[in-house]
């Protein structure tokens, strides 16, 4: 028996070129569609619904409020004010100006 070898690109080249024709098929059936006009299609009918009988609505029985005794509003206490000790502020001492070098210009 003879051994035949198949290139894998020839299998990319198939996947490739059946790819692209059924694409194209898609896009000739959706040209199709396009050609259709709304006024070739039918309006669907429903059939008539018969009318429900109206329900009466229910009534919903009263109930008694309950009564709550009242309860005295609590009282915060109030905290008492804190008092700082005065502190004066700390002077800074003044620093000497630094003297910057020059720099010397080139000829």
């Amino acid at each position: 028996m003879a051994y035949h070898h198949i290139n894998p690109s020839f299998f990319l080249l198939l996947l490739i070129t059946l790819s692209l024709a059924s694409n194209y098929k898609i896009q000739a059936e959706a040209r199709h569609f396009l050609k259709i006009t709304l006024s070739e299609l039918s309006k669907p009918e429903l059939p008539h619904l018969s009318e429900f009988p109206e329900i009466p609505k229910p009534k919903l029985p009263q109930l008694p409020k309950p009564k709550f005794s009242t309860f005295p509003k609590p009282e915060i206490p109030m905290l008492p004010k804190l008092e700082f000790p005065s502190i004066s502020k700390p002077k800074l001492s003044t620093l000497p100006k630094s003297k910057i070098p020059q720099v010397l210009k080139k000829p």
